[in-house]
């Protein structure tokens, strides 16, 4: 992991970046939630799945946290520090994902169309607030939804009817932090989150060549 810092009009962004094993084939750009930072378990887990399949992954701290400053940690200032670290992330002739989880996803959702990503990857999307249908979609990309489904944020059977370049994938049992409370019997939920990534990367990516 190599960790990189950025100025951003509302303070340092810290990037922590997780190189691909062999041709680099796509770069999936992370950001995090109000209640954790990239140390989010699904963050991390995508961070150790992805590199091996030739997939960089970039998680980006928002100012906030790496200032300490909660005066910018408004809508505006993460769009700001999120817009302001993109020419770092995006000098590579790669596909390039924008994403993230909760609060992370919404500035994806919200700055993928203006800033030209490829595709938007959403975790646990706070649909019924402080994120809204409208907002999610607005992306103008192909995009994944990965819920928990028993997320109080928004359950996958409160989503509004989806455009066909939107996926939404349950993960049962789920709740916000993609954990259970409970022993399930059945896969990990990292696990299918992960899983659930990989599957809907290799079918975008799978003009360029798979990633299995």
């Amino acid at each position: 992991m190599d960790e990189r810092l950025v100025s951003t009009p509302v303070g340092t962004a810290r990037l922590d970046w997780f190189p691909p094993q062999g041709r680099q084939r796509a770069t999936v750009v992370l950001g995090h939630g109000n209640a954790t930072g990239v140390e989010a378990m699904d963050l991390q887990a995508l961070a150790r799945a992805l590199p091996p399949l030739g997939i960089t992954v970039v998680l980006v701290t928002q100012p906030y946290r790496v200032d300490g400053n909660p005066k910018v940690a408004d809508e505006q200032s993460l769009d700001r520090a999120w817009t302001a670290i993109w020419p770092s992330v995006s000098g590579l002739a790669v596909p390039l994902v924008a994403g993230g989880r909760s609060a992370g996803s919404q500035v994806a959702c919200r700055t993928a169309r203006a800033l030209g990503a490829d595709a938007v990857l959403a975790l646990a999307y706070p649909l019924l607030g402080p994120g809204s249908p409208a907002e999610l979609l607005a992306t103008g990309r192909p995009t994944l939804v990965v819920q928990g489904g028993r997320d109080p944020f928004g359950r996958p059977d409160q989503f509004p009817k989806l455009p066909p370049d939107f996926e939404l994938v349950e993960i049962p049992s789920a709740n916000h932090m993609f954990g259970t409370g409970r022993p399930s019997g059945g896969p990990e939920p990292l696990a299918q989150v992960t899983e659930a990534v990989i599957d809907w990367l290799d079918r975008r990516l799978r003009g360029a060549a798979p990633i299995r």
